[in-house]
C-alpha cells in the first residue's frame, strides 16, 4: 500500500487516498436525552479512545493546550449534533493570548478534528506564574465565532462574540446569550487519564414550548424544573465524565433520573481529519509560480496538515501553478 503523504505516479489532484491516520470510530459518542415534559433537552459527548488518537498527534503541545483542545472539541462535537445540517460546524477561537489560534470541527456524520497554535515565548512565561491557566488567559483578548457551513449552494451561518469568561464553557454561554437568546449550561471535562487522554461535554438547553414540555405547565413549573435541572448537573465531576467504566446511559441516570429522563439515538464519532494530496494540491496550486519555487527546498515542497499533523511532499515539477497559466 503506498503512503499518500509521498510522491507517486499518481497525479496529486486525483490522490484521495486516506493518509495513515487512526480509522477510529466511538460509536456512541453523543448521546442526546430530554426530560419529559420539562424544558430541559441536551448532549453528554464522551470522547473516549477518540480524544487520545485526535490530541496524540500533537506531542509538542503542552498539556494546557491540549486541555483546551480537547474541551473545544467535545464542545464542538455536542453542539454540530444538536443541528440538522449537511456539512460542518466548527468553534474558532482567535486572542491575542499564549493560544492566538483555536479550532475545532465536526460533519453531520460526526467526523471531529481539531487544532491549536501555541506561541511558545508567551505560554512560557505565563507558565512560570500559573502552571494550569485557564482558558480565558490562554486565548487572551480576542473573538470566539461558531460557524455551520453547508457548502457552496447554502449561505454560511456564523455567530461571532467577544472572548468573555474564564473557561471555555463561560464563553459559550456568553456567546448563547447574546447571540442566540437561548438559556444554557455548559460543563466540560478534558484530562490524561490512565487510559490517555479523554475529553468530554454537557450541554444542557432551554426549550420553550415544545420538545415534550407540558403545554398546560405555567411559566413557573417550567422556570423550577430548568433551575432544577441546573442544579442536578452542577453536581457532575470532571471524574465522572472522563470514566470510560461508567456509560453514559449511567451517568445521566444519575443525575436525571427523578426528573423524567428520556433518552434519545445516540451518535457516533470519527476521527475526522480530511486532508488528502488532492486537498492540498489543490491549495498549492492558488500560489504564483516564484512563490512555489521558494517554497521548495531540494526540489520538493512540503506541506503539514495542522489537523494531523502529517507531512506532505510535493515534487516541485508536479505543482502547476494556476497563476502561471492564466
Amino acid at each position: 500500500m503506498t503512503d499518500p503523504t509521498l510522491p507517486s505516479a499518481t497525479p496529486a489532484f486525483l490522490n484521495h487516498d486516506r493518509p495513515p491516520v487512526p480509522d477510529l470510530v466511538v460509536p456512541r459518542g453523543v448521546q442526546p436525552f430530554h426530560l419529559h415534559q420539562k424544558p430541559v433537552r441536551g448532549r453528554l459527548v464522551r470522547l473516549g479512545p477518540l480524544a487520545d488518537a485526535l490530541l496524540g498527534r500533537h506531542p509538542a503541545l503542552h498539556p494546557a493546550v491540549l486541555t483546551l483542545m480537547g474541551e473545544a472539541m467535545a464542545l464542538t462535537a455536542a453542539l454540530a449534533t444538536a443541528l440538522k445540517f449537511r456539512g460542518s460546524f466548527s468553534l474558532q477561537a482567535k486572542g491575542d493570548g499564549p493560544v492566538p489560534m483555536l479550532l475545532a470541527d465536526c460533519t453531520e456524520s460526526g467526523a471531529l478534528r481539531g487544532y491549536a497554535r501555541a506561541d511558545e515565548a508567551k505560554l512560557s512565561k505565563m507558565l512560570r506564574a500559573e502552571p494550569a491557566p485557564p482558558a480565558g488567559a490562554l486565548l487572551g483578548t480576542g473573538y470566539l465565532a461558531f460557524t455551520c457551513d453547508q457548502g457552496p449552494d447554502m449561505d454560511r451561518y456564523q455567530g461571532i462574540v467577544a472572548l468573555e469568561g474564564v473557561t471555555l464553557a463561560d464563553m459559550t454561554g456568553a456567546y448563547f446569550r447574546s447571540s442566540e437568546q437561548l438559556q444554557s449550561q455548559v460543563h466540560l471535562a478534558c484530562a490524561r487519564t490512565e487510559a490517555g487522554w479523554r475529553a468530554s461535554a454537557l450541554v444542557l438547553e432551554r426549550v420553550a414550548g415544545e420538545g415534550g414540555v407540558d403545554p398546560q405547565a405555567d411559566a413557573a413549573a417550567q422556570e423550577d424544573a430548568w433551575q432544577t435541572a441546573l442544579v442536578l448537573a452542577g453536581t457532575i465531576t470532571a471524574e465522572e465524565m472522563l470514566d470510560d467504566a461508567l456509560p453514559s446511559e449511567r451517568l445521566l441516570h444519575r443525575l436525571f433520573h427523578a426528573e423524567g429522563l428520556a433518552l434519545d439515538r445516540a451518535r457516533a464519532l470519527s476521527y475526522g481529519c480530511r486532508c488528502s494530496r488532492a486537498r492540498l494540491a489543490q491549495v498549492l496550486e492558488g500560489f504564483p509560480p516564484d512563490d512555489l519555487d521558494h517554497m521548495a527546498e531540494d526540489g520538493a515542497i512540503t506541506m503539514t496538515c495542522e489537523f494531523c499533523n502529517l507531512d506532505f511532499r510535493f515534487d516541485r515539477d508536479e505543482v502547476q501553478s494556476r497563476a502561471g497559466r492564466a
